[in-house]
Parts: C-alpha cells; sequence; structure tokens
C-alpha cells in the first residue's frame, strides 16, 4: 500500500514482511529543496508513528525546541560523547533515541529503538526506527515516544504480552472507530487547510509593463 500527499511531497508505503521485525513502513519526501526518507519496524506502535506523519501536515516552525529536553523532562537520561554522538535512554532502560554526529559533508543519523531483556543477561530489539535529520520531525516523533499515555489494544493484539501492564478499557471497537475516522477526516482537513495557505501566499510575480508606444510625428 502506497499514499501520496496531494502535493506529491510525500510517499508513506507500508510493506508487510513475514518477520515484525523488518522494515515494514516508509516514509519518503523526494521535493526539490529536500529528500530524506524514514523507516520503522513493523512492531512500531502507531501512535509513536503518527507523532511524525503529524507533523508532515503543517509547514516546518520557523524555530525548533531542543529535542534532549522533551525526553528529560519525563525522567530519561541524557549522554553526548567525545565524538559528539548523543543517546537518551528511558528510565527503565527499554528505549532509546540515538543521533549519530557524522562528518560536515554528511547529514546526522538518528534512530530509535525499544528494547526488551531476552533472559540470556541481554537485550533485544521489538522494533527499530530510523529518522531523517529534519529537526521538527524528530522532536514530533519524540514527543509521541515520551507520552505516557496508555493505548488501547486488543487483549492479545501486543508482542510478549508478559510484560506489558493490561488494564480494561471502556471504549468498544465501534468507539475506536469512530474516532480514528474523526482523526482522519481532521488530518485532511489540515492537509487542505494549510495547502490554500501555502497557494494563497506565495507571491505573484508582476508581469513585466509593457514598452510605451511613442507616436511619430504626422506628414
Amino acid at each position: 500500500m502506497i499514499l501520496a500527499s496531494p502535493d506529491r511531497r510525500y510517499a508513506l508505503a507500508l510493506e508487510p514482511e513475514p518477520e515484525s521485525y523488518s522494515k515494514w513502513w516508509r516514509i519518503s519526501c523526494t521535493a526539490e529543496d529536500a529528500t530524506w526518507y524514514a523507516q520503522f519496524g513493523g512492531n512500531t506502535p502507531v501512535e509513536i508513528l503518527a507523532g511524525l506523519t503529524d507533523a508532515l501536515l503543517s509547514p516546518a516552525p520557523e524555530t525548533v525546541p531542543d529535542l534532549w529536553p522533551i525526553l528529560t523532562a519525563r525522567g530519561w537520561t541524557h549522554v553526548r560523547d567525545g565524538r559528539g554522538n548523543e543517546v537518551a535512554e528511558h528510565p527503565h532502560g527499554i528505549m532509546q533515541l540515538r543521533r549519530w554526529n557524522r562528518s560536515a559533508n554528511r547529514e546526522d543519523s538518528w534512530s530509535a529503538v525499544a528494547l526488551l531483556p531476552n533472559g540470556l543477561g541481554g537485550q533485544e530489539a521489538v522494533w527499530e526506527a530510523h529518522l531523517p535529520d529534519v529537526p521538527h520531525l524528530v522532536a514530533s516523533f519524540a514527543t509521541a515516544l515520551a507520552d505516557p499515555a496508555p493505548v488501547a489494544r486488543a487483549e492479545f493484539d501486543v508482542p510478549h504480552t508478559s510484560l506489558v501492564t493490561q488494564k480494561p478499557g471502556g471504549r468498544q471497537a465501534d468507539d475506536l472507530a469512530k474516532e480514528h475516522a474523526a482523526r482522519l477526516a481532521r488530518a485532511r482537513v489540515t492537509a487542505v487547510r494549510n495547502r490554500r495557505t501555502a497557494l494563497t501566499t506565495q507571491p505573484v510575480n508582476s508581469p513585466t509593463p509593457a514598452a510605451p508606444v511613442v507616436a511619430g510625428h504626422r506628414r
């Protein structure tokens, strides 16, 4: 399945693989002024994925908040090494957001990973994400990543159910479907409104005035 934005600037592809740890989701930008891509494993919670896709509906802000305080405000630790690489880690060690400092002629590399104990003293990845070096998109993703709000899932529709705290919810499938439809409707309205704003605020080039016609003397 492939979705494209109305202006053809962005594309979202869902290509399920037999292994849920593979990259299922791919988002790309092929605009003339920006080229990037992001990819997400099949187990990536859709709420976190939406943190990035929602940011695509609005123009990039003029100023972007510092990313790391978004996470440290939730109790995450933040470490920077001597090479300029940075990593923020969830207080329980189950989630990391990393930035790899690249050379001056290459963009930085961002990645996120969810980790769980493998029973052998180590950890295994539940899902991974690779993000573009676009500050406001990474900030939106980080905001969703650190959001402590519970999410709605079927009783066994999560990986590693033994490690998940589940509580009965009052919402039923019909309610969730209505909420999803409302969310899509809001997204469409936002996209259309922003597109109209962009069109009406574009500078209009005035046509070059015609050269004046000089009448000759009558004989």
